[in-house]
């Protein structure tokens, strides 16, 4: 090929490559989208953990939603009060007050109170086991069955199986709902950080069946609610349930309960 042909080839494919620049220049102009600077700070702001626990698709998700007003500014779970005084600083809004929540596990059944039907080998997982006869081999068909789903869940190392049952860190529990979400017998809910009394049982079945699988079940005998003399706390569906607005941790119930099943926990420090 002559000198000549390798200039032009040279020429073209230069011309080529700059045309194609200034048609993506332009096209890169007209179909940029703004992105508020809000949106950038509030992402600046944010713990940068994307664990998906305000419900949307990570950090940037929820900083798009709250500078739509799609969100409040105390959505992150993560990021807790501090965070929220942040984010309404730049949105220009007061924080909603929020007291800090963490997940707590409704089942005292470990390896020695809770009784067996039989022996299992097969999948460690408790979403697969569900699908087992009487979902899995403990008696009691409400409880934790102990093969961690809610661990494989928790992004922040927070919950653990400990003697066959979930135990939550609170101190590490950021209430980001990912285990609450993952266990199929729907037994760990959000309360708050500050709740002293909880009640460490989840089954629905009637007291004489309850005390046949597990020496550490509610047997719906609402002797807890006729102590408390805040009306905090109730028995429906034969196990009894808290209203943390009136629970004032005086711990009557917990005095009262024969199956020593409503328990004080205490905090670190």
């Amino acid at each position: 090929m002559s000198m000549t042909g390798i200039l032009i080839a040279a020429a073209a494919v230069g011309g080529t490559g700059i045309l194609i620049g200034f048609l993506l220049g332009i096209a890169g102009e007209r179909l940029k989208v703004e992105v508020d600077e809000r949106e950038e700070k509030i992402m600046g702001v944010l713990p940068g953990n994307n664990c998906g626990g305000c419900g949307y698709p990570g950090c940037s998700g929820l900083a798009a939603a709250i500078v739509k007003g799609e969100a409040p500014v105390g959505q992150c779970p993560v990021g807790g009060s501090p965070v929220a005084a942040q984010i309404g600083e730049i949105m220009g809004i007061a924080a909603e007050a929020g007291g800090r929540k963490v997940a707590f596990v409704k089942c005292g059944g470990n390896c020695e109170k809770a009784k067996q039907d039989y022996e299992y080998s097969g999948v460690e997982d408790c979403q697969a086991v569900a699908f087992v006869p009487n979902k899995g081999p403990k008696s009691c068909n409400y409880g934790c069955m102990g093969f961690g789903s809610c661990v494989k869940a928790c992004p922040f190392d927070a919950i653990h199986i400990v003697d066959g049952i979930a135990l939550v860190d609170p101190e590490a529990c950021k209430a980001c709902s990912k285990c609450v979400e993952a266990c199929p017998n729907h037994l760990i809910e959000l309360v708050p950080y500050a709740a002293q009394v909880k009640v460490l049982c989840n089954s629905k079945d009637k007291g004489k069946d309850v005390m046949a699988s597990c020496s550490a079940g509610c047997i719906g005998c609402h002797l807890c609610e006729k102590n408390c003399e805040h009306d905090a706390i109730h028995v429906t569906d034969n196990i009894a349930h808290i209203d943390y607005e009136k629970c004032t941790g005086c711990g009557a119930c917990v005095a009262k309960c024969p199956k020593k099943v409503i328990h004080i926990v205490e905090k670190a420090g």
